[in-house]
């Protein structure tokens, strides 16, 4: 679970920004741990030029080991990204692809990061002309989309013990120990961590531990509300369902976007460093609403409009009113406390299927390979 402090702090720093496609609202919170080693980036418009797609980038790095890892790639992986030849030809699951490889290997390449122990997960979304979103994503960091209140994944977590990690990870000559690659890192993918990428035999994506994304290519639809993207700071306290309710019940309330975000991590953290490190962890979570057309009351409206019609779930009024620490008592009592299935009516067309259900579909059926 890492070093703890004696209390946590639960100082909040976030910013927002947005243009005519999006608006987003991002907050990190240092909370147990005794450093902060998460990193975020958010470009409006990747392509400044008359006549070129608008193109926001937005992305949340979990760091271990260490924050360098996470704050290079809040720093540089956007421009690495925009600079592959894919990139310019319209491939942007491609470019998305390549730039995660290549912003690994120039961290490789610096002296100073070869014996360097941290590493980051990366979870992001590239959203082209307000039509696509391409999420890639390397680790156990997420991201979500509410469609009509309903969580819908756009990214998988990255464990050991999934099947084809578990494969590769053995095939590089790694093995699984307590649901850790040799014993040690907790998820299977990751940019840096370069001990488990010393098989001089194999690409970088078969190496042990791979910086490689999957990446899920979604056409924005007209029943689609906002993207979630954070840490499993968040998502080992809280599922993607509810992450979801919660975010639309701060919406209704007129909160602000980071706003929302603080409330839901002192929603998180842990009353106590002894919760067997569920709620102690670095925080952050970026919200990002999809505008479409819309300005942003427009955007609130419209959503409150949509709850108070009953079109999609939505957590009780109570929860947009949550504020500081201890909301979360320890690890018996790390969900919200009602039956989301049993407080919602929901129409004949509605369905609500698990994370793990919901993995399974995106990871047989969206993944760009």
């Amino acid at each position: 679970m890492g070093q703890t402090l004696s209390e946590p702090v639960v100082e909040k720093h976030s910013n927002s920004g947005g243009d005519n496609y999006v608006q987003y609202g991002v907050s990190h919170m240092q909370g147990w741990r005794i450093s902060m080693e998460d990193a975020h980036c958010a470009v409006l418009n990747m392509l400044h030029h008359a006549g070129n797609p608008q193109i926001s980038f937005l992305g949340v790095f979990d760091g271990h080991g260490g924050d360098r890892v996470a704050k290079y790639c809040g720093q540089n992986l956007p421009e690495i990204i925009k600079r592959q030849h894919s990139f310019w030809k319209g491939d942007y699951g491609e470019a998305l692809k390549s730039g995660f490889l290549e912003t690994d290997q120039a961290l490789m390449r610096d002296y100073d990061m070869q014996e360097d122990p941290s590493g980051c997960t990366a979870t992001t979304v590239m959203i082209v002309n307000d039509q696509v979103v391409y999420c890639a994503n390397a680790g156990d960091s997420r991201t979500v989309l509410s469609r009509r209140g309903i969580s819908e994944p756009l990214s998988f977590d990255h464990k050991p013990n999934i099947d084809v990690e578990k494969a590769r990870i053995k095939a590089a000559g790694g093995f699984i120990d307590f649901g850790r690659v040799n014993g040690s890192l907790a998820l299977s993918r990751a940019i840096g961590d370069f001990e488990y990428k010393k098989n001089s035999l194999l690409p970088p994506e078969k190496q042990i531990v791979t910086a490689f994304p999957d990446v899920v290519c979604h056409t924005i639809g007209p029943e689609d509300e906002f993207l979630v993207l954070a840490c499993d700071g968040i998502w080992d306290c809280k599922n993607s369902q509810e992450v979801v309710e919660f975010v639309r019940r701060g919406i209704v309330a007129k909160q602000s976007l980071e706003t929302i975000g603080e409330n839901l991590m002192d929603r998180c953290i842990a009353s106590n460093s002894e919760s067997c490190g569920i709620g102690c962890d670095n925080m952050t979570i970026c919200i990002v609403a999809l505008l479409q057309g819309r300005t942003l009351d427009e955007w609130y409206d419209w959503i409150s409009r949509r709850v108070k019609s009953n079109i999609g779930p939505c957590a009780p009024d109570s929860y947009a009113e949550l504020r500081g620490p201890n909301t979360v008592a320890d690890a018996r009592n790390i969900h919200l406390e009602y039956d989301f299935m049993a407080n919602h009516e929901y129409g004949s067309g509605d369905t609500f299927d698990s994370d793990s259900d919901d993995e399974s579909i995106i990871y047989d059926r969206y993944f760009l390979h």
